[in-house]
């Protein structure tokens, strides 16, 4: 007997929130902090592989998994919830509580209309593969997914299809997720975020200069730098030797930008970062009078997530142990791969994506100029839910 696969293919972004406390059930607020949890859980895992770039969306991977464990049971059920890190909200006799919470959180994020954030989710069925109708139900009911025909044998045309429904749904911005296909795939589920954030207060663009980045002590490239001087929030984690400062977005987003001190190594907060610690710089930014300068960037990242994720215990979905017989009756289905492709471009506007010489910040005196201009990292996450929708380190800024 074909071993059947199942192809899971994940791009762009996604979002979460914080809620009012239930005594009985979780709440957004809870899903919220453990994917808060999940996304450094993974970023930490994507930093060990290489010292470049990184830009992903946490939250599309979760939402990806978290559709993806209704078709699952047994082991392969408990190992997606614990590495999502969500094992701690289900509830005995309440199979659907999570893909719930993931419903209602879309719905709180699109709320209000100055933030541009689209979500999809599609999956594309093999033409002759019958799928159970309690599971397209469910896929349709809380994650609103397509659900298409395809002939995964013809490769080529397969492989068309699909890059254009991802281009179609993140405006251009993401061309060509996959480049190739398995014929031997079956089901291929894929979710999609399209972010366009503009500033509240834009840079002015005639103050865009060329200046040095620090990439490393030995390595200096020069970058479009952006320069506003206003009223910012800004903060300091006196543990971490880490300035913390928020750029808000028109709508309910912002970006934190978090930059090590001059003499703290960038990897160093790496093992720290917590959902706690994020709470936590939302609480001690203040709001002061201060001179930014910030890089212009732009990232196209990918990552092999079938080739991640096992480190963070989601093993036996990818394996022939898998059981997805949620999905199907027939035997033998697994996840192939996962593929994970994400955009961003930072510019005097604001942002783009599609699932980034002054003294540092030292000790509790904040400077009056603040230029990043050296490795530093970043959260774009809608504010009135807390959930992270981008995270990324910016190495150099001139490197795609």
């Amino acid at each position: 007997m074909k071993t059947g696969h199942l192809f899971l293919l994940v791009c762009a972004s996604l979002f979460s929130s914080f809620g009012k406390a239930q005594e009985e059930n979780p709440t957004i607020g809870d899903l919220t902090t453990k994917n808060i949890d999940f996304a450094m859980n993974l970023y930490r895992k994507i930093a060990s592989h290489h010292d470049k770039n990184i830009f992903f969306s946490p939250l599309c991977m979760s939402s990806a998994f978290a559709m993806l464990s209704m078709a699952t049971k047994g082991p392969t059920y408990e190992q997606i919830l614990e590495g999502l890190n969500l094992n701690h909200l289900k509830r005995e006799g309440q199979p659907d509580l999570i893909p719930e919470l993931f419903h209602t959180l879309s719905d709180n994020i699109s709320l209000n209309q100055d933030l541009v954030l689209a979500q999809g989710s599609a999956m594309f069925v093999h033409h002759k593969f019958e799928v159970e109708n309690a599971f397209s139900g469910k896929t349709k009911k809380y994650f609103n997914a397509d659900v298409i025909n395809i002939d995964f044998s013809k490769t080529e045309e397969s492989k068309f299809t699909i890059n254009e429904y991802v281009k179609s749904r993140t405006n251009d911005k993401i061309k060509e997720l996959i480049r190739h296909v398995d014929p031997l795939t079956r089901i291929m589920l894929i979710n999609t975020i399209l972010f366009q954030g503009k500033w509240e207060h834009p840079f002015n663009a005639s103050f865009t200069e060329e200046a040095r980045f620090y990439v490393d002590k030995y390595n200096i490239v020069q970058v479009p730098m952006m320069f506003k001087e206003d009223k910012f929030h800004l903060a300091y984690d006196e543990k971490l030797k880490l300035g913390v400062l928020k750029l808000p977005y028109r709508g309910d987003a912002a970006m934190l930008v978090l930059l090590p001190d001059k003499d703290i190594d960038y990897t160093a907060i790496d093992d720290e970062i917590s959902a706690e610690s994020f709470v936590g710089w939302l609480k001690k930014l203040k709001k002061i009078k201060l001179e930014v300068y910030l890089p212009k960037f732009k990232m196209e990242q990918s990552y092999e997530m079938h080739k991640i994720l096992p480190e963070l215990g989601i093993r036996n979905v990818f394996e022939n142990i898998a059981d997805l017989s949620g999905i199907s009756k027939e035997v033998g289905l697994k996840v192939s791969e996962v593929l994970h492709k994400s955009v961003i471009e930072v510019d005097e506007k604001g942002t783009e994506a599609a699932s980034a010489t002054a003294t540092g910040i030292t000790g509790y005196s904040m400077p009056p100029s603040l230029m990043v201009n050296r490795p530093f990292l970043f959260l774009v996450y809608h504010e009135k839910t807390n959930s992270i929708l981008f995270m990324g380190r910016v190495i150099d800024p001139t490197k795609l």
